[in-house]
């Protein structure tokens, strides 16, 4: 059989960055390719079989705790009597942690004689990276050695041991804990054992101290979106990671399994989704990658002078049946350098302080040169990307899948490639970037102004173009400078720039919220109509949570709440279809087809930014605008009533209250 990525839309995951654990809804582990313990992007547990007597248990349930733990609940029926109530269970509760796993299984029972019973668990690792899981490819067994009731076995670099008191251990194909355990009269018996974990090729690290951000308590008529911000902020605490270089600044892991690292893009935008609840996440990753940023020329890695990273690894990552091998510090992105200027300029109107902003400005001045010296390689004022190697990423948008940029009749669009939202990025960069280069006198902020109004200028002349339905901007701008002509959802992120007048933003929001872009559960990456169109499509039809929620931003500051309106309800609907916890992307098959949303299989769960873009919905809702007079707050996006308490601006705790007639209070706690 071909190797195939694995799917994972039916699996359960829990995780503790940089430690994850994947297995099936009764708790099981080999029996899927994706399942398995891992620590540092490899798997330190390939199978966890575990029997009683031999048999089986029963599963009845599967009970999630926060994001690091879960419990299996199952029956011992061959331990039970007659009587129809189950007598007998087992609960195997899984937790992990930063640096391993716990599993404890509580066997209980209300029978009035005490049940003896043999507990095994049958382990294997083979110690595979995460590139070789994600190509479906098996790697060999590893061997274990024992000493008393612990078990060692590593590499060069992995070094990982279990622990199992009161088990009797042996290693022969593979590893055996066996426990005698008498489970007494109406009475429990525990048994656990524990995994730990290193990895002396570590490049980030797991975060232990308290999350860098408020936890509002939100309260409104309809409780979805209440529900899914408690989701997504507990996942966005067990994707906190820092790198080994500053395990003081802390970053969002981008999702699991594959993206378990620092990656510039997503990193940026769910920092930049997190803002109404503080700045400190923000601070620490524009510090991260500013520690990082390009400072010479190489074609290997696409660094460049002022250039933002676009992803750290352990190691080379190969993806061989894309053609793709990419360096372990990698900056083959278009748009991280200017959403880094972006993220800092917001973090200071949300309160960041001046002190930390100013130290931060020399590499302001190196990102904005970057967008002018090497991002905008052809000198026709706008930016385009093109991989240099031949086996860097094709694309170097938020869409970087190869055929993400297609014509309207599927066939796809040669670079170097100008994508429309990057320069929305662009523009808004080197207008924010003016703006604090002129509040803390350094600088020439006149001619970044000057700069981008020829860009502005520039996307007008050539990115506008019409079709029956009315003018909309192209995707992107090919190699001969020829607009892309398809319809897509890239058209949400100019909104609330300032690339759009006022005109142009009024026919962009009516084409974001048209049956072709709005699926009813957000907004699908291409238009029904074109086609290279599919609903499972990576970005040729899909749905992608953090897309949408950049669009509901854009068309929320734009004026346009009713069309943000309309696609928050969709995102909610999907969010109750997934219980809150919103994959990397989902089905772009439209509502009425479907009473939940199909998932993409292969989705990551929890990713950074679709957890994070719950707190920008939360925002856009309440129409939250940091200004010069304190926190102002224009609701429209939703009707009816909302209570949030605990954002955050300025270094103090706020409230906002919209009562049931529109009233709108701000208050500090």
């Amino acid at each position: 059989m071909t190797s195939v990525q694995p799917l994972l839309h039916d699996q359960v995951v829990i995780l503790r960055a940089p430690t994850q654990a994947w297995s099936a809804h009764d708790g099981s582990i080999g029996e899927r390719s994706i399942q398995g313990f891992y620590h540092s992007d490899v798997r330190i547990v390939s199978r966890a079989d575990v029997t009683y007597d031999g048999e089986r248990a029963e599963h009845i349930a599967t009970v999630p705790g926060a994001a690091d733990t879960v419990s299996f609940v199952s029956l011992l029926r061959h331990l039970d009597d007659e009587s129809a109530d189950p007598r007998v269970r087992v609960t195997r509760q899984r937790t992990v942690t930063v640096d391993g796993a716990l599993e404890r299984f509580t066997l209980e029972s209300t029978l009035t004689e005490s049940r003896e019973t043999t507990i095994e668990v049958r382990l294997a690792s083979d110690l595979a990276d995460m590139d070789a899981v994600k190509a479906g490819r098996a790697d060999a067994a590893i061997a274990f050695t024992i000493d008393g009731t612990i078990a060692r076995w590593g590499n060069d670099a992995i070094t990982a041991s279990l622990s199992a008191p009161g088990a009797t251990l042996v290693a022969t194909g593979g590893l055996t804990l066996t426990w005698i355990a008498t489970i007494p009269a109406k009475g429990r018996v525990v048994v656990e054992y524990e995994l730990t974990a290193s990895d002396s090729l570590a490049v980030v690290a797991g975060v232990r101290s308290p999350v860098p951000w408020n936890r509002p308590t939100v309260t409104s008529g309809d409780d979805r979106l209440a529900r899914w911000v408690a989701t997504a902020l507990d996942d966005l605490d067990a994707l906190r990671l820092t790198t080994t270089e500053r395990p003081d600044q802390q970053f969002l892991a981008a999702g699991a399994p594959w993206f378990f690292t620092l990656f510039g893009r997503d990193s940026l935008w769910a920092a930049r989704f997190m803002l109404p609840l503080g700045t400190r996440l923000a601070a620490d990753t524009l510090n991260v990658l500013a520690g990082l940023q390009g400072s010479t020329r190489v074609a290997e890695t696409a660094e460049q002078p002022g250039k933002i990273m676009h992803e750290l690894r352990r190691g080379t990552l190969s993806i061989p049946s894309e053609g793709v091998v990419l360096p372990p510090l990698y900056y083959g992105t278009v748009d991280a350098t200017p959403l880094w200027v972006c993220l800092l300029h917001d973090a200071w109107r949300w309160g960041l302080a001046d002190d930390d902003v100013r130290a931060l400005l020399p590499h302001l001045e190196r990102a904005l040169e970057w967008m002018r010296d090497c991002g905008d390689a052809d000198g026709d004022g706008l930016l385009e990307y093109v991989d240099e190697t031949g086996h860097g990423l094709a694309n170097q948008g938020w869409k970087d899948s190869g055929d993400s940029v297609q014509w309207r009749d599927g066939t796809l669009a040669e670079g170097p490639i100008a994508l429309c939202e990057v320069q929305a990025y662009a523009y808004e960069a080197a207008m924010n970037g003016a703006d604090l280069l002129e509040h803390f006198g350094v600088g020439d902020p006149i001619a970044w102004r000057d700069w981008a109004a020829r860009l502005r200028d520039r996307f007008h002349e050539a990115f506008w173009i019409e079709d029956a339905a009315g003018a909309y901007p192209a995707i992107a701008l090919d190699a001969a400078k020829r607009p892309v002509d398809t319809v897509t959802s890239n058209l949400g992120h100019l909104l609330g720039t300032g690339l759009l007048d006022d005109k142009q933003s009024s026919l962009v929001a009516r084409r974001l919220v048209s049956a072709e872009l709005d699926s009813g559960y957000g907004l699908r990456t291409m238009s029904s109509e074109s086609a290279g169109y599919w609903p499972l499509s990576y970005h040729g039809g899909s749905v992608w949570t953090h897309d949408t929620a950049i669009a509901i931003a854009g068309l929320a500051r734009s004026g346009h709440q009713a069309e943000a309106g309309s696609l928050i309800a969709g995102l909610l609907a999907a969010a109750s279809g997934f219980d809150y916890r919103m994959p990397e992307l989902h089905s772009g098959d439209p509502r009425s087809a479907f009473s939940r949303p199909v998932p993409y299989p292969a989705a990551c769960r929890p990713q950074a930014w679709s957890a994070a873009a719950a707190v920008s919905v939360l925002a856009s809702s309440l129409g939250l605008a940091p200004s010069a007079d304190g926190l102002r707050a224009h609701p429209g996006a939703l009707a009816g009533f909302m209570d949030v308490r605990g954002l955050r601006y300025n270094g103090t705790d706020v409230d906002v209250c919209v009562d049931s007639d529109g009233t709108v209070t701000v208050s500090a706690s």
